[in-house]
Formats: C-alpha cells, sequence, structure tokens
C-alpha cells in the first residue's frame, strides 16, 4: 500500500474542491450525509478517489466522508470462529479417518484486509482446509490420535505466517473430533483387548515368581528351626478356628513322623 500511494492529480483536487464546496453551500443538511459513526470494534477503510486514504484505518467514533469522492468500507475487528467440516484424509499409515476442525481468528490490519484480499474470511477459511489436509496428510493415526494439540500448533504457525500479509492473527486452532472406520475400530479394540490380556499373564507369572522366591527363603528359614515349623502349625490352627468352623484339622509334626520312620528302619 504504502508503494501505491501517490499524488492526487489536478482534476482529482478539482473534484475534492467541488465537493467541499458543496458541503459548505448545502452545510449544515449535508453534515448528515458526511459524518459516520464506528463502532468500537469496527474500523473503517477511506478511499479517496479510489485510493486509500491512511495507512491506518479509522475509528472508532465520528469520522468524515467527503460526497462523490470517498468511499469507505468497514471491517470488524471481532475474534471469528471458523468451522471446518469433516475432512476426508489418508494418514502416513494409509488409514482413512473423517477430521474436523475449529480456527479462531481476528483481523489486526484493516487496510491489509481489505486492500490484500478479495474476500479475506473465504480465503482464510479455504486455507484452513487445505493446511489441515496438508498436515494431517503427514502424520500416522497413533500420533494423529495421541498428539492433537501439537499437531494444533502446528496448523496454527502455518496459518499464521500465510495470513499474515492478509492482515490476519490466527488466535487458536483445535482438532475436534477423528473418526475412523468401524472395521478399524473394531480392529483397534480386539488389539487393545489382546494387549491387556498380554500384560496381565504377565504380571500374573511375575507375581507367582516372587511367590515361590518367597516360600523358598521361608522354606529355608524353616529348616534352621524346627521350633519355628511348630509355631507356624498353631498360627494356623488360630487362623482356622477364628473363622468359626466346626471341623479343626490338627496337622501332624513331622518330627514324629521322622522318629517313627528310623524306628522301623532300625527294626
Amino acid at each position: 500500500i504504502a508503494d501505491r500511494q501517490e499524488g492526487i492529480s489536478v482534476c482529482g483536487w478539482i473534484l475534492i474542491s467541488l465537493s467541499f464546496f458543496l458541503v459548505l453551500i448545502t452545510f449544515p443538511i449535508s453534515i448528515w450525509g458526511c459524518i459516520k459513526v464506528i463502532r468500537e470494534y469496527e474500523r473503517a477503510v477511506v478511499f479517496r478517489l479510489g485510493r486509500i486514504l491512511s495507512k491506518k484505518a479509522k475509528g472508532p467514533g465520528l469520522i468524515l466522508i467527503l460526497p462523490c469522492t470517498d468511499t469507505f468500507i468497514k471491517v470488524d475487528l471481532r475474534t471469528v470462529t471458523c468451522n471446518i467440516p469433516p475432512q476426508e484424509i489418508l494418514t502416513k499409515d494409509a488409514v482413512t479417518t473423517r477430521v474436523d476442525g475449529v480456527v479462531y481468528y481476528k483481523i489486526h490490519s484493516a487496510v491489509s484486509a481489505v486492500a490484500n484480499v478479495t474476500d479475506v474470511h473465504s480465503a482464510t477459511f479455504l486455507l484452513a482446509q487445505t493446511t489441515l489436509r496438508n498436515v494431517l496428510g503427514t502424520q500416522s493415526l497413533a500420533q494423529l490420535l495421541a498428539g492433537r494439540e501439537e499437531i494444533a500448533h502446528s496448523i496454527q504457525a502455518i496459518l499464521d505466517s500465510a495470513t499474515e500479509q492478509w492482515g490476519i492473527k490466527v488466535a487458536r486452532v483445535e482438532i475436534k473430533d477423528v473418526r475412523i472406520p468401524v472395521a478399524m475400530q473394531r480392529a483397534m479394540a480386539a488389539e487393545a483387548e489382546a494387549a491387556r490380556e498380554a500384560r496381565a499373564k504377565i504380571v500374573a507369572a511375575e507375581g507367582e515368581m516372587n511367590a515361590s522366591k518367597a516360600l523358598k527363603q521361608a522354606s529355608m528359614v524353616l529348616a534352621e528351626s524346627p521350633a519355628g515349623l511348630q509355631l507356624r502349625y498353631l498360627q494356623t490352627l488360630t487362623n482356622v478356628a477364628a473363622e468359626n468352623n466346626s471341623t479343626i484339622v490338627f496337622p501332624l509334626p513331622i518330627d514324629i513322623l521322622e522318629s517313627f520312620a528310623q524306628k522301623n528302619r532300625g527294626g
């Protein structure tokens, strides 16, 4: 825009002078057509004889417009929500998915938004669709499901750099939903179930191994102290009696069996 700023020709100055003169001779009636109100969230880009009047948009408040020579375009500076419809995307590992998202952006330069692009909102919407498809096409299904936040940040950076010359600032990008085929969902569920069963078997095997090691250590301790084995018998009887059972099984000490066996061998 700065490169286009050229001096107004003599014919242009004549038209501007005539416009001022028309305003003066019809004052105060003409003032109602010359004064425009710009809201707080709006800016006005004023064109005088087809050229942008200033590098900076006017407003908010009252602005003066000359009849016949000046025109203006209002630009809304509020944040715009752009819903990206579901896109058919083929991921890096050849899985067809449907992904939709939302982009939040706002215009930070009204002059650039008017002078550099025909329809800034349509251009941003189409660019967001294309960028979403291109970025997600380079990701695998696992990366897409687990790294939504990182993918959203990369899409935001690409959009922000591309729309800078349009006067657009991309505030946030979110991936709302990732839909995969039903057959793929069933395969993923079966895979997850098999993985859980495998982990459960590993945990059970580790438990059995730890229990066998503990039993081995306990048997070694009891072998060193025969009296400890008798105390263990008595503790077991106490635990059985605490359950209010009518039948109590009294274990026969192994020492007695060993003495009988020695006597039989001696006889």
